[in-house]
C-alpha cells in the first residue's frame, strides 16, 4: 500500500450515471460560453482601434488567462463524466495542478494591475497617458504572468517528493492542490505550510494592492460634485469590482480555511465558482457593464 502511486482516481462531483449525463451537458455549455465569450473579447479588443487602451490591454490578457484556467480543468472533467474508470496519471495530475496554480496566481495579479490602471485613470487623469505607457503596461502584464509562474513553482516542486499510496482517491473533480494534499500518505507538513504561506502572501499582497487602489478611487470619486460625474467614474470600476469580489471571496477561503471547516460539497462548490464559473462570467460582466465594449461588439 505504500508503493508510490502511478495514477490517481478522481471521484468527481457524483457517481450517479444519470446525473453525470446532465452535468456533462451543463459543463459543456459553460465551457463553450467561456471559450466563446473570452475569444470574442480578445478578437474585439485586438481588431477595434477604439479599444487600444491600457484597460483593454489588461482585459485581453485576463480573457487569455480565463481560457487557460478553464481549459486546464473542464475538458478532463467532461471526459470523466463519460468514462467508468476516472483515473489520471501522476504526471498529468501534477501538470494540471501546476497549471491551475499558474492561472490562479496570474489572474489575481492581473486584477491588481487593472485596479492600478483604474486608480491612475480616475485619480490622475491628466497624467494617465504618461504613467500608463506601453512599457509600463507590458511590465505589469509580464509581472502578473511571472507571479503566476512563481506561485506554481513554489507549490509544485515540493509535491514531487510527496508519497501517495498505490491506490489513491482524490475527492475532487480536478488535481487541485488542497484535495491532493488531503489524499497523500506521506508527510505533508512542509507542503501545507508552503500552500498556506503562498496563498496568504500572494493573495493578500495582490488584494492589498487592489484595496489601496480602490480606497484612493472612492475618496476621489466622492469629491466629485456632480452625481453624473460620480456615476460615470464608478461605472468604469464596477465590472472590475464585481470580478474581484467573485474571485477573492471563494478562492482565499478555499486555500486558507482550517481543515475543521472543510466539507466535500463546500470544497466542490467553491472550486466550481472560482475556477469554472468566474472565467465564464468575466467576459459577460465586462461586456454588459462597459459601453465601449458593447459598442465595439
Amino acid at each position: 500500500n505504500q508503493t508510490s502511486a502511478s495514477e490517481f482516481v478522481l471521484l468527481g462531483l457524483t457517481s450517479d450515471p444519470h446525473l453525470q449525463s446532465l452535468l456533462f451537458f451543463v459543463f459543456s455549455v459553460i465551457y463553450f460560453i467561456t471559450l466563446f465569450g473570452n475569444m470574442v473579447i480578445m478578437i474585439v479588443i485586438s481588431t477595434d482601434p477604439h479599444l487600444h487602451y491600457p484597460m483593454y490591454f489588461f482585459l485581453f490578457h485576463l480573457a487569455l488567462i480565463d481560457i487557460c484556467y478553464a481549459t486546464t480543468i473542464v475538458p478532463y472533467m467532461l471526459v470523466n463524466f463519460l468514462v467508468k474508470q476516472k483515473s489520471i496519471d501522476f504526471s498529468a495530475c501534477i501538470l494540471q495542478m501546476s497549471l491551475i496554480l499558474l492561472s490562479a496566481g496570474s489572474e489575481i495579479f492581473m486584477l491588481s494591475a487593472m485596479a492600478y490602471d483604474r486608480y491612475v485613470a480616475i485619480c490622475k487623469p491628466l497624467h494617465y497617458q504618461v504613467v500608463m505607457n506601453k512599457l509600463v503596461c507590458s511590465q505589469l502584464v509580464g509581472g502578473a504572468w511571472a507571479m503566476g509562474v512563481l506561485h506554481s513553482i513554489i507549490n509544485t516542486l515540493p509535491m514531487l517528493n510527496v508519497q501517495f499510496c498505490k491506490y489513491t482517491e482524490i475527492k475532487h473533480f480536478s488535481c487541485e492542490l488542497p484535495p491532493l494534499l488531503t489524499a497523500a500518505c506521506g508527510r505533508i507538513f512542509l507542503n501545507k505550510q508552503l500552500l498556506l504561506s503562498s496563498a496568504v502572501i500572494f493573495g493578500s499582497s495582490s488584494f492589498l494592492l487592489t484595496l489601496i487602489s480602490y480606497i484612493y478611487i472612492i475618496s476621489t470619486v466622492l469629491k466629485i460634485q456632480s452625481a453624473k460625474g460620480r456615476h460615470k467614474a464608478f461605472s468604469t470600476c464596477s465590472s472590475h469590482l464585481i470580478v474581484v469580489i467573485l474571485l477573492y471571496t471563494t478562492a482565499l477561503f478555499q486555500y486558507t480555511k482550517p481543515r475543521s471547516v472543510s466539507s466535500f460539497i463546500l470544497d466542490q462548490l467553491f472550486s466550481i465558482q472560482y475556477s469554472i464559473l468566474t472565467p465564464m462570467l468575466n467576459p459577460i460582466i465586462y461586456s454588459l457593464k462597459n459601453n465601449d465594449m458593447k459598442t465595439a461588439l
